[in-house]
């Protein structure tokens, strides 16, 4: 009888301990407010794709939750002259246990330029760079075309796949049709691919070879929920643990709530819209008798004085947000306070100008916008939409899922359109060099420039920033090149977000200015 006791008590024991371990386990399930267009970590520069490459994938040198350069699968570097040399964090494996070496550096590099079809390309990140070396399997030399003093803001948007398992016959080796469903999706972050079912959900699993710190969760899950108040409802009935973007609308009621915890954080995101600047008429535009009004500056500027941006914070954000007259908030580097103050909406001047410009009556023209990708995207196209019209411009507002939306926009679909855009570097070479930036992809310029927009001197401006080390003359021709783009009105931006994340009391959260949902850097309370 004692013998049996005894075994009776150590199955007892044993299983308690089993028993605690499995809840000392913890899944976490996250709400997207935008699935990924794609799985291929050099497809799409775009934030719902990027956060998942970054919890797959390290790049060499990371940024903080501040856009500071930190540490990443470089352990250290040095810079003398147009050479930087880079020393690889020794002891790295990917998720299938291959050691990660230069060679995968130089293979992910050369991949970049040859993905094709990218909406937005990531060749932006390596415009500096001339030649990519490895003079050793831990050293990786990069050799810039000039200064570049953003490389390493650059370099932190390129995660390093393994050339091993993304090889392939095609010349940029597995494809972003191989890559969305897994095969070469080999990494050497925190979490490893499991699956993706389009629309429903994207598992993650922990990445037992990850060279880093362990991070909480056994096994993420994502679960794309595009209406906010959905992703509010399932926060609230616990289906998930962590929403992004609630709605502005509910935040109220989530701040109050105890079982709850609200994060909100100052966004590099600025929301803006875009005009097609061709010499032919756009498509969704009439009464103009054959003329794109456009190429105007006094209709681009009558466009903007229609637009009440206040307003649009105060009444569409709820106050989460701030009225933008630049593409960067002062004082980030290079922005100038002088755009810091929006001007006031003023109609009637608009409406003189469109007169002076040939359109007293007006004309009508196309708005595109996601519905959402962006926090109240499709609410603040249709609110511009009727503040347009009180100028005589009637506006045909065309919003659509998020991946519908930028293929018609990279097909030029739109008159104008919405979109927003999360600096990277936190300053303004960053959205100068992609959103009006003279189009030149060969060069990994103006790659998200989708409006024709040219303005060639602000161009040299920008390229002269790109290679001046001086911190203050940098600064000084980024606030030359802003101005010339506002005071053209090349590009209209409207509001700048504030990010908000809500999730249950036990899970923690800092938030990150580049808008980022990274899993990784989600704790249990303490």
């Amino acid at each position: 009888m004692k013998r049996l006791s005894k075994t009776l008590i150590a199955t007892l024991a044993a299983s308690v301990l089993c028993l605690s371990g499995i809840a000392q386990a913890r899944d976490l399930t996250i709400a997207l407010r935008s699935e990924p267009s794609s799985m291929d970590p050099q497809f799409h520069s775009l934030t719902p794709n990027t956060q998942l490459s970054e919890t797959l994938f390290d790049p060499l040198v990371r940024t903080d939750g501040t856009a500071k350069p930190v540490p990443s699968l470089a352990e250290s570097w040095t810079v003398d002259g147009n050479v930087w040399t880079f020393k690889l964090r020794p002891g790295v494996k990917f998720s299938d246990g291959s050691d990660f070496t230069a060679q995968d550096v130089l293979f992910t590099y050369d991949r970049v330029p040859k993905v094709p079809n990218s909406p937005s390309s990531y060749s932006l990140y390596l415009s500096t760079v001339d030649k990519v070396e490895a003079p050793d399997p831990m050293t990786v030399v990069i050799t810039t075309k000039g200064p570049s003093p953003v490389l390493l803001a650059n370099l932190s948007m390129v995660p390093i796949m393994s050339h091993k398992a993304a090889s392939g016959p095609a010349p940029e080796g597995k494809t972003t049709v191989e890559l969305n469903r897994g095969d070469g999706l080999v990494g050497t972050g925190p979490y490893k691919f499991v699956s993706w079912k389009r629309g429903a959900e994207i598992i993650f699993e922990r990445n037992e070879h990850y060279w880093g710190e362990k991070p909480a969760w056994d096994k993420v899950t994502y679960r794309p929920i595009s209406n906010s108040a959905a992703r509010v409802a399932a926060l609230l009935a616990g289906d998930v643990d962590v929403i992004e973007d609630p709605s502005t609308d509910d935040l109220p009621q989530l701040k109050k709530d105890d079982r709850l915890y609200v994060q909100e954080t100052p966004s590099v995101r600025v929301i803006y819209l875009a005009l097609n600047q061709g010499d032919e008429v756009p498509p969704g535009m009439t009464g103009t008798d054959g003329k794109n009004p456009l190429t105007d500056p006094r209709v681009r500027k009558a466009l903007s004085l229609a637009i009440d941006r206040k307003a649009i914070v105060e009444r569409v954000m709820d106050g989460v947000g701030l009225p933008a007259g630049n593409l960067l908030a002062f004082p980030a580097f290079g922005t100038s306070e002088k755009y810091s103050k929006v001007a006031p909406a003023d109609p009637e001047q608009a409406k003189k100008l469109l007169a002076e410009a040939g359109y007293p009556d007006g004309f009508s023209l196309s708005l595109g916008s996601p519905d959402g990708r962006y926090t109240n995207d499709k609410r603040i196209a249709q609110v511009v939409a009727a503040m347009w019209a009180r100028i005589g411009v009637k506006t045909d507002v065309q919003t659509m899922a998020p991946p519908v939306f930028f293929k018609q926009r990279n097909a030029y679909a739109f008159s104008t359109y919405l979109a927003g855009w999360a600096a990277s570097s936190g300053e303004m070479l960053n959205p100068l060099t992609s959103l009006v930036v003279t189009k030149d992809s060969t060069k990994g310029l103006g790659t998200t420039n989708w409006s024709k927009y040219s303005n060639p001197e602000m161009d040299k401006l920008v390229q002269e920033a790109s290679q001046t080390l001086d911190d203050d003359k940098r600064a000084q021709l980024l606030q030359q090149a802003g101005a010339m783009v506002m005071d053209d009105y090349g590009i209209l931006p409207l509001q700048f977000e504030l990010s908000v994340w809500a999730m249950k009391k036990d899970v923690r959260y800092g938030g990150r200015a580049d808008q980022m949902t990274l899993a990784q850097d989600m704790t249990l309370a303490k």
